[in-house]
């Protein structure tokens, strides 16, 4: 069985707990206007076969420590669910931990890859359906169909939010997010990412027009004050001490 990869990086240290072997797929439906690897949206040829992503993985478990594994990343891993279940039946037998870093919008029918990983990383773009319309250009009942799925498996989840500058960076977006996370069963973490334009060389390098031209780097400090009363006003409404990363 083959897959379209862009890359595998064989020392991860942010994608999922420990040291992981974290495989980029190519091939992503959304356009997300704070993308920075707008490189691997198109899927291009099948280059890896699931044997050699299993050999490469199986070849860093010593480094794992029982707590380190694989992340499959993107693009848009849940647009390869056959060639991730097939590598994660080989790995799980030799008691890896198996990571899926996820905007939570592939081909439906959840269930059946979800079975075979540890811990989802899910990226939340936006709150609101008109919020994520604009930012990624689809509508955002496709994620919710996800993470019903998740929360029919009990799946551990960490979460991700880009702080875009103009966008989330203020109480108002926080005071959204509290609930649209509460209903998510097992939550484990939340991330905040502050937006950056290291991806914009790219866009110039594809000749795509970078979407956010006009906003500058988010502010480290400003994303720290804002996680800080994000993590205040989720204790408050469920009682439930996030940890703080």
């Amino acid at each position: 069985m083959k897959a379209s990869i862009d890359s595998i990086e064989t020392f991860g240290l942010v994608d999922g707990p420990g040291i992981r072997t974290v495989v980029f797929f190519n091939g992503c439906t959304l356009r997300c206007k704070y993308c920075h690897n707008p490189e691997m949206w198109s899927k291009k040829e099948d280059n890896y076969d699931s044997d050699e992503i299993v050999r490469k993985i199986l070849r860093s478990k010593p480094y794992y420590n029982g707590i380190g594994g694989v992340t499959f990343s993107g693009g848009e891993p849940l647009l390869h669910p056959e060639f991730i279940i097939d590598v994660c039946k080989k790995v799980k037998k030799e008691g890896i931990n198996t990571c899926l870093d996820t905007a939570g919008v592939g081909l439906g029918n959840y269930d059946e890859i979800l079975k075979y990983i540890d811990i989802v990383l899910l990226d939340v773009k936006h709150t609101s359906k008109r919020g994520y319309k604009d930012i990624t250009g689809r509508e955002l009942n496709e994620v919710e169909n996800f993470i019903d799925a998740c929360n029919k498996l009990n799946k551990r989840i960490w979460i991700r939010q880009v702080i875009v500058p103009g966008i989330m960076d203020n109480k108002e977006y926080m005071d959204s997010l509290v609930p649209y996370l509460g209903h998510i069963k097992n939550l484990e973490r939340v991330d905040f990412l502050p937006f950056h334009r290291l991806g914009r060389e790219k866009y110039i390098k594809l000749g795509i027009p970078y979407p956010y031209e006009d906003k500058d780097d988010m502010d480290k400090e400003k994303t720290d004050e804002l996680y800080n009363y994000f993590l205040s006003k989720y204790k408050e409404k469920y009682g439930i001490n996030l940890k703080k990363y």
